[in-house]
């Protein structure tokens, strides 16, 4: 275990430094330079951590998919086997963050808007991670007792997308604060 005047490895800063610029800039925005200079690092470090360029928004995508999903399960912890309370949270959450001034949406969203050719990792990992959001809301509807749970788990999933794209483009006070009541809406409908 590393203590904590211990400086950060070489491959540690230049994972936090590319997702940090990832999301906040665009992956094909930032270069290999941009990266190394603010990690404090030189190339040839990046180069020994990560084949590729490819290979670091590779990992980018598949830490962002797991702070995603960390955000997404943690109402479970005061919600236990209540399906729709968890997703209720979870959506309030993401309306008020996604409503704010700044908001850059979902990283994975992003990501497949930004690399459409789906031979190419970024948009891999990023439909991987959008299949196992899919198939998570399937499972909640299924067990909220809908009557269509596929048919609900995709209306959720639209409202989800929605949020993300509209949250970058209208900012405060945009469709994205409603988020939670359509989705109270579309479930009671459902259920």
């Amino acid at each position: 275990m590393r203590s904590k005047s211990a400086p950060r490895r070489a491959a540690d800063r230049i994972r936090e430094t590319a997702f940090d610029l990832f999301y906040r800039e665009g992956i094909r925005a930032v270069g290999v330079e941009e990266i190394v200079s603010q990690a404090g690092v030189t190339k040839p470090s990046l180069y020994r951590a990560f084949e590729s360029k490819d290979e670091l928004i590779a990992a980018y995508l598949r830490d962002y998919n797991q702070r995603f999903f960390q955000r997404f399960e943690a109402p479970a912890a005061d919600h236990p086997d209540d399906p729709k309370a968890q997703l209720l949270a979870y959506v309030d959450r993401l309306a008020v963050r996604a409503s704010r001034d700044g908001y850059r949406g979902c990283g994975l969203t992003n990501a497949v808007i930004e690399y459409p050719d789906g031979d190419h990792p970024a948009h891999q990992v990023a439909v991987e991670s959008k299949q196992q959001l899919r198939d998570r809301l399937h499972e909640m509807c299924s067990s909220m007792g809908a009557r269509n749970s596929d048919e609900l788990a995709d209306g959720i999933l639209l409202l989800l997308e929605g949020s993300y794209v509209s949250g970058q483009t209208f900012g405060e006070g945009g469709p994205a604060r409603v988020l939670g009541t359509m989705v109270r809406r579309l479930i009671d409908a459902s259920t």
